[in-house]
């Protein structure tokens, strides 16, 4: 069978409630060959590929290019494009792999160790705090938020007074909506001008944040420039701000509305960065699709005829939902075999801070199970608030009590 380009699913993708699964991406992962989908924002419409090995030929593929997007209206889910054309997201190989050679020199295991203190000793301090001022404590507040958003700036070494503009500043790239472009280009030259400017007094006195450490990478006699430093800080301040906390809080609401999950990671401590990962894959941690890519040639796939010059959209939701790949997919199996997931992309643009994500969500949470044994929440999880307006599933507040 051949997917035509006259079937086309119009997909708002503004699916919210809880950590339920969207029936769209549900139905459109249940047909036999790709889908044509049209989004909000955007000229045109786009293939969604959702199986996970479909994905992973997609996102490794050097026929499909993030690169050629670049000043195309393409299909997305916010009026305004979150991307630069700078960003490591929209490079293809070879360039994006120099970029990423050097990139990851930030995040070896000596630099994540250091980084993991520095994470603890945030983390401690919060908790204290909320400690402090006693239950009922909303955890998005005291945690999910301050913590992700303080360890990557000062991981930065982005002055404290700096931090509300940085926060300001992300949560305005990340709205949806039209009336929010506008807003959403000026954020976003706002913060890669402020970026810019601490690149170079980096260069001129460096520290042992993670700008300056990115700044003395070498590959040989290469490394990054000035525009290459200052948007890819701009992008883990994207990244560690917003994706870290909506996992920190997802996490918790999982364990705090499934008994047998928080009894099992308590039990099973030794195994939490598995358990983590497990839940990474369950979890839809954001809404519909992200950047597209473009097909250079025709391609084959799953019984469509992708054409040169289409749109080509890849769900690592349903990617990590197939069932082909993980038996029940839409359970949590704790000690689930071979769970190597997408939460986190796939191929040239997985995400280069994995490691500094997963050392976040493991003192979490880890600290979490040792201070607050009897963590519960403090509302019927009906009443637990969602997010809806922007790209990402995370609750608006978590009560809880101890």
């Amino acid at each position: 069978m051949t997917t035509h380009r006259d079937q086309t699913v119009t997909c708002p993708f503004a699916f919210s409630e809880a950590l339920d699964f969207d029936p769209v991406l549900a139905d459109l992962m249940e047909r036999e060959s790709l889908a044509r989908i049209r989004l909000p924002y955007g000229e045109g419409d786009a293939w969604l590929v959702t199986g996970f090995e479909s994905v992973q030929k997609v996102t490794t593929d050097h026929r499909f290019s993030r690169a050629a997007i670049i000043q195309h209206d393409y299909p997305r889910l916010t009026a305004e494009p979150i991307i630069s054309p700078e960003s490591i997201n929209v490079m293809d190989p070879p360039y994006s792999s120099r970029i990423r050679h050097l990139a990851t020199q930030a995040f070896t295991p000596r630099h994540v160790d250091r980084m993991r203190e520095r994470i603890t000793l945030l983390a401690d301090r919060l908790m204290d705090e909320m400690e402090s001022a006693g239950p009922p404590a909303d955890l998005v507040r005291h945690l999910s938020d301050p913590l992700p958003q303080h360890t990557i700036l000062d991981l930065l070494g982005i002055e404290r007074a700096e931090w509300p503009r940085m926060q300001e500043g992300v949560h305005r790239l990340l709205v949806v909506g039209a009336g929010n472009r506008d807003v959403a280009r000026a954020a976003k030259e706002d913060l890669t001008a402020y970026f810019m400017k601490l690149v170079a007094e980096r260069r001129d006195s460096p520290g042992t944040d993670i700008i300056s450490v990115l700044a003395e990478a070498r590959d040989g006699e290469d490394q990054l420039d000035d525009k290459e430093l200052a948007v890819l800080a701009l992008t883990f301040t994207l990244s560690g701000q917003d994706t870290a906390t909506c996992q920190i809080s997802d996490i918790v609401y999982l364990l705090l509305t499934r008994p047998e999950l928080a009894e099992y990671a308590r039990a099973h401590r030794e195994n939490l960065t598995d358990f983590l990962h497990e839940l990474l894959r369950y979890i839809p941690f954001r809404k519909g699709v992200g950047i597209p890519r473009v097909a250079l040639e025709d391609v084959e796939m799953d019984g469509a005829l992708i054409r040169r010059g289409d749109f080509v959209h890849v769900s690592y939701l349903t990617a990590n939902r197939d069932p082909a790949r993980f038996p029940d997919p839409h359970e949590i199996v704790p000690g689930r075999p071979d769970a190597l997931h997408m939460a986190f992309g796939w191929g040239g643009h997985r995400c280069i801070a994995v490691p500094l994500a997963m050392a976040e969500l493991e003192v979490a949470v880890g600290r979490l199970l040792d201070r607050f044994p009897a963590l519960r929440l403090a509302v019927p999880p009906e009443e637990v608030r969602w997010d809806t307006k922007t790209i990402r599933r995370f609750p608006l507040e978590l009560p809880v009590a101890w």
